[in-house]
């Protein structure tokens, strides 16, 4: 019988602490502090050999062996910790094989990897599999909520830690209790870890051959029927150099990818921005049966009114209605308030801008009709007909929206811009940011790669002959 190319053993060491397992997630911080920063440069590394092998059909060797020493480091972590609990000695720090830590990973270099199954082998193909490996590893529930006031509904999870957490909660509870690792249930767990490996593997581009749809139970694989072809391409150690230069290669190219996301997202801003000048919210609704509505106090002063005026540009506010075009102004609160003082008015406490219900708040100050329109009234710092420029200015400040001949009822779709004049310096640096981590980032992995050496060979020396 084959097997196959990812071969995953361990042995339980026993006996076992009982209560070890309690403050193992304690003690293994570390490794997981370490681990967050290789996953990191596992999945860059990956994205790399994902286009090697698109445009060779190999895999280099020195990310190959990088990324198996990942795999092999979680999987050590893992069978120390809630993946298995199936020891209490402490994995080692290293990317290495470490044949003699009880759990074990090898991954078989494969000299040539299809070009085109790369293309679809890591999502389509392996779409069964995640179904499986994800009753086993994380056993997410996912659900709609439709009990929202507003009708609508929601997708939450609930994560209960898979399978392979139930089963290794159930072996820990009889640690406790009786000191015994039921060998019926490790043989599953292992099971379960191993198939998750080999799908692992496979999605990540370490081999073609497709995971048999089989629960191998058991810390042992089966024997080999012969033993695998000698790779052409030797293997090689990474060491404390190596990793380094790697893992902050990978750092510095992963944080190009969110440079380069905000530099879109900035320059579909400055696009958007082209026709008009400004760049503007979503609408709001506004509405009220009095006659006027006012937001609260807005206080502008001390040194940051220039930096407040840099980054804002120049503000527009916007009501959108079916009839007469609104009155909107902006005036010194105190002149504000004393015109406002005998009219019925709303004053705006809570507006938020975005997707979803109304989310705006009122408080209602009563009253009757202002004595005159708003227009006519000579304090306004800024006024306008549908729509208000203001450049930013320090004092305490009002915002009015009323009708022009001052009647009650004001229904209205607000809508707040701003110019932004750092916005294009924003993209551009952006951008550049991205090209000097990306080369930086680059050449860090390719010294890394340059830093790897191969492993000395053992050499068998013959017997001298003797002399006669």
């Amino acid at each position: 019988m084959s097997t196959y190319p990812v071969r995953v053993e361990a042995r339980l060491e026993e006996p076992l602490n009982r209560g070890l397992w309690i403050v193992k997630w304690l003690l293994a911080i570390p490794h997981y502090i370490v681990l967050s920063l290789l996953w990191i440069a596992f999945a860059v590394l990956t994205v790399v050999a994902f286009f090697a092998i698109l445009f060779t059909g190999h895999y280099p060797r020195a990310l190959f062996d990088f990324n198996l020493g990942v795999l092999r480091w979680t999987w050590r972590v893992a069978y120390y910790t809630y993946g298995a609990l199936g020891t209490d000695r402490y994995p080692p720090f290293t990317l290495g094989p470490a044949p003699d830590y009880p759990a074990t990973l090898e991954i078989d270099y494969p000299e040539r990897l299809s070009r085109g199954l790369v293309l679809i082998k890591w999502w389509l193909l392996a779409i069964p599999h995640y179904l499986i490996v994800g009753l086993f590893t994380s056993g997410s529930i996912i659900s709609w909520r439709s009990d929202l006031p507003d009708g609508g509904g929601v997708l939450y999870t609930l994560d209960w830690g898979g399978l392979i957490g139930l089963l290794v909660l159930i072996a820990a509870l009889f640690l406790l209790f009786t000191g015994r690792y039921p060998h019926g249930l490790y043989d599953l767990v292992l099971g379960m870890n191993r198939w998750a490996l080999r799908v692992a593997a496979y999605a990540t581009l370490m081999t073609d051959t497709y995971p048999p749809f089989r629960l191998e139970q058991g810390g042992h694989e089966l024997p080999r029927m012969q033993a695998p072809p000698e790779p052409r391409h030797a293997p090689v150690q990474h060491g404390a150099s190596s990793i380094v230069a790697i893992v902050v290669g990978a750092l510095l190219a992963f944080g190009a990818i969110g440079t380069a996301a905000a530099g879109s997202l900035s320059a579909l801003l400055a696009q958007s921005r082209a026709g008009t000048g400004f760049i503007s919210t979503t609408s709001e609704r506004i509405a009220t049966p009095a006659y006027a509505l006012t937001t609260d106090e807005i206080a502008i002063g001390g040194q940051g009114v220039e930096y407040l005026r840099g980054f804002t540009g120049k503000v527009r506010v916007e009501t959108a209605t079916s009839g007469t075009p609104l009155f909107i102004g902006i005036g010194p609160r105190a002149d504000v308030e004393a015109y406002l003082k005998n009219a019925g008015h709303d004053r705006i406490t809570h507006l938020a801008f975005g997707p979803g219900p109304n989310d705006i708040s009122y408080a209602r100050h009563p009253g009757g009709q202002p004595a005159t329109p708003p227009a006519t009234q000579t304090f306004w710092t800024a006024t306008g007909s549908g729509s208000l420029e203001w450049d930013i200015e320090p004092g305490d400040w009002t915002l009015v929206i009323m009708n022009p001949d001052a009647s009650p009822t004001i229904s209205a779709d607000l809508r707040l811009a701003a110019t932004l004049p750092w916005l294009d310096g924003l993209t551009a640096g952006l951008f550049v940011t991205t090209m000097i981590l990306l080369i930086s980032g680059t050449g860090l992995i390719l010294l890394g790669v340059r830093l790897t050496r191969k492993p000395v060979s053992a050499t068998t020396h013959a017997a001298p002959t003797p002399r006669p």
